[in-house]
């Protein structure tokens, strides 16, 4: 009795382990990226890559983290090396700035002039530079975390919308908070469980609520218009206009917590068109972070684990 009463209980083991054992990873089409696209030079030191924006002129700005790894709790001392890097469409490094700056660089944003804004949460703080890397103006307290006017919760990226700018906030705060471009308070919205992305099109603002796995959808006044859950109940982490109401957007993390680098193309009703992966071989090599898209159609990619933005186009359908 007491070796069947074992026997039993392993069996229930067992069972209660299948049931709750993950769902197999998501099967996608690979997608090729560009390979030695772009060059990085000898000596320049690279790590997690955060952010990518393409500026007017086709040339690609990407934000890393030089070797420093998102541990908590943070460094408190700047990065020494430089964390913005300026490429040509062919991928050539053509600048660099942004030694001693930051803590914890997150989101890279171009606006309409061509200036650069960074979120940074280790330092709880937005920056504008010029594209010369002069800082302009700085939104927030350093090192204090509130949701209020003057202040962030672990700040993560930030869109324009005519004469306004957009800062999804973030890590600890659950909002997005709007200012205009001299840096003043105009209101906030939302109620996110990781407002970690923000875009905007020619009717909507879009915002990846990453925790709980949505896009949210908004009309121009912040009124929400639509819901956008993931097909696969996956984690959004970036996302860019298509126009036409479609969108792109990368997963970083699917349902059952690992890492991915999924790629979706979403209609204007919100349905996913097309999916592909565009991540290195193997569990947790690769996690899709922010995205942009040139005007010549190209798409980039930022993958933090990897190391690397990697460059693509979509197939023709």
């Amino acid at each position: 009795m007491r070796w069947w009463g074992a026997a039993a209980a392993a069996a229930a083991l067992t069972l209660t382990a299948c049931d709750t054992a993950p769902p197999p990873p998501e099967q996608v089409v690979q997608l090729a990226v560009d390979t030695g696209w772009p060059t990085i030079p000898a000596g320049a030191k690279f790590g997690e890559v955060s952010a990518v924006d393409v500026d007017a002129a086709g040339n690609v700005w990407v934000l890393h983290r030089a070797g420093r790894e998102w541990i908590e709790p943070f460094p408190t001392t700047p990065i020494a090396e430089n964390t913005v890097f300026k490429f040509a469409p062919d991928g050539k490094l053509v600048a660099q700035w942004g030694a001693g700056l930051f803590i914890m660089p997150h989101g890279l944003s171009i606006d309409p002039r061509g200036k650069v804004w960074i979120t940074d949460t280790g330092l709880e703080q937005v920056f504008r530079f010029s594209p010369e890397g002069k800082l302009e103006l700085t939104l927030g307290e350093k090192g204090v975390s509130k949701q209020d006017a003057g202040h962030f919760g672990r700040p993560a990226d930030v869109a324009f919308l005519g004469d306004k700018v957009l800062i999804a906030d973030g890590y600890v705060n659950t909002r997005v908070a709007e200012f205009d471009t001299a840096g003043t308070f105009i209101k906030d919205w939302g109620d996110f469980k990781i407002a970690h992305a923000v875009a905007v099109d020619e009717q909507h603002i879009y915002v990846a609520d990453r925790e709980h796995a949505k896009i949210e959808v908004y009309d121009h006044d912040a009124k929400p218009v639509a819901t956008w859950a993931s097909p696969a109940g996956n984690h959004t982490y970036g996302l860019k206009p298509l126009g036409g109401g479609r969108l792109l957007a990368v997963e970083g993390r699917d349902s059952a917590d690992r890492k991915r680098a999924i790629i979706r193309v979403y209609a204007a009703s919100g349905t996913v068109e097309r999916s592909y992966d565009v991540g290195l071989p193997g569990e947790n090599a690769s996690l899709g972070h922010d995205l942009a898209i040139g005007a010549d159609g190209h798409i980039y990619v930022t993958d933090v684990p990897g190391g690397r933005v990697v460059r693509f186009s979509l197939p023709s359908q």
